[in-house]
């Protein structure tokens, strides 16, 4: 049978690009069991109160909620349990050294299906102040207001 082809996303961290400066974007794998993957399939992922860690040189998703698979009775698995993901050690690594160096985070951004497998973009981000969402958000407002006259006019 045939894989596949394409990105279909199914879950966004929109909250993220609220709450933090994204710096660098990384895609990782994502380690899940049968029902979990299920579940993904149908949409069942909320990534809100989401972050990662590295423990022991590897690298979780805590916080990250899949909902268990309806038809999965005995075989479903905790809904918040640590997720590992999967990337090079030399990535985890250098993400782990940028982390403790610069005081940043690791942020899902999105998880989505790419070529029938689950994978996960993690941003390295660094938290915004309470004015800088103040300025985000004037922005973002006066764009849509140009965008709204230059409408009208046109």
């Amino acid at each position: 049978m045939p894989k596949a082809s394409g990105v279909k996303i199914v879950a966004q961290n929109k909250k993220a690009y609220h709450e933090y400066h994204i710096l660098e974007k990384y895609e990782a794998g994502l380690e899940l069991f049968g029902t979990e993957v299920k579940s993904v399939r149908q949409g069942g992922v909320n990534l809100k109160e989401s972050f990662c860690m590295v423990k022991d040189g590897e690298l979780f998703a805590r916080g990250m909620h899949i909902s268990p698979y309806e038809k999965g009775n005995i075989f479903n698995k905790d809904p918040l349990r640590p997720k590992r993901l999967l990337m090079h050690k030399r990535e985890i690594s250098r993400l782990y050294a940028k982390i403790k160096q610069e005081g940043l985070t690791i942020i899902p951004l999105s998880v989505y299906l790419k070529n029938s497998l689950v994978k996960i973009e993690i941003g390295l981000a660094r938290g915004k102040k309470l004015h800088d969402k103040r300025d985000a958000a004037a922005e973002k407002s006066s764009e849509r207001e140009m965008e709204r006259r230059l409408k009208e006019r046109g």
